[in-house]
């Protein structure tokens, strides 16, 4: 009888460790109706910062009224494809970097501020002062992002720098261009860093086995220099350490527990065996 309790004691050890495990890596484990899940964000756009690298390609039906308003350049490349217009002879287009004070300088209407603004904001406002100028009467504005990046580290499969290449891209289509985090990646503990417009960086935390925190993040969407990181679990942390393998780790005494169940139901085996004779 004792050593029947003592074999089930180990089995309900495994039990709770198998569903400990489960709780750690699991997402959105809150999420009774992921439909019901709303994200409100006031602002979720990316919007433009001095020292950002912009894309303006104005077009019309006359090419050479157009090309007053572009800057010709070698090819250049803009994320993964080539920046090139039929009025430019294939040449590609300069990036204008906007200034310190938020401004571009745009060809003949001079000093545009442009910082806070979204793509579709710039890309209204240029059209407008165009038209209203008398410059141009049927302008086609079209802005891009020309450098904004976002970074992924730690525990993810493919850590670096990414592309922000539309207006909104959430921390989950952040870890999912990382290839997901590793099975030591802790959820619990996502870290978001963002340099604020004072240059302070503010650190931010996601628990993303929780979908309330996920959609009620401040870090939701993110934002151009924004930082990801995935922090590694204790177990990870152990094995760093020449010794981390130990009896501290729960492999350890998972691997020592299924070896005692297996000498116990062997055990028992011999006994009921040595019974019948």
């Amino acid at each position: 009888m004792k050593i029947n309790k003592i074999y089930v004691v180990l089995l309900l050890c495994l039990v709770f460790a198998s569903c400990s495990n489960y709780k750690q890596i699991v997402y959105f484990q809150d999420a009774v109706n992921a439909d019901s899940a709303k994200i409100a964000l006031a602002s979720p756009e990316v919007r433009f910062k001095p020292d950002d690298k912009v894309s303006i390609v104005v077009s019309c039906r006359d090419p050479e009224i157009a090309n007053m308003f572009n800057l010709p350049y070698t090819a250049r490349y803009v994320g993964a494809s080539t920046l090139t217009s039929a009025n430019t002879s294939n040449q590609g287009l300069m990036c204008y970097t906007i200034d310190p004070d938020g401004n571009i300088d745009f060809p003949e209407l001079g000093k545009i501020h442009v910082e806070g603004m979204t793509r579709s904001e710039v890309a209204a406002f240029v059209k407008g002062q165009l038209i209203g100028r008398n410059l141009i009467q049927d302008p086609v504005v079209t802005v891009e992002y020309a450098n904004l990046q976002f970074s992924v580290i730690g525990e993810v499969k493919s850590p670096g720098r990414y592309n922000i290449s539309r207006d909104k891209v959430s921390i989950l289509d952040a870890i999912s261009m990382a290839g997901d985090l590793t099975i030591n990646g802790q959820r619990k503990n996502v870290m978001v860093m963002r340099t604020d417009s004072l240059g302070e960086i503010m650190t931010y935390t996601v628990n993303l086995t929780s979908i309330d925190s996920v959609k009620n993040s401040p870090v939701y969407y993110l934002r151009q220099n924004d930082m990801v990181y995935v922090s590694p679990s204790k177990k990870r942390a152990r094995e760093s350490d020449a010794n981390g393998n130990t009896f501290s780790t729960p492999s350890f005494w998972i691997s020592i527990m299924t070896s005692v169940t297996s000498i116990i139901s062997t055990t028992l085996l011999i006994i009921s065996n040595m019974r019948k004779y």
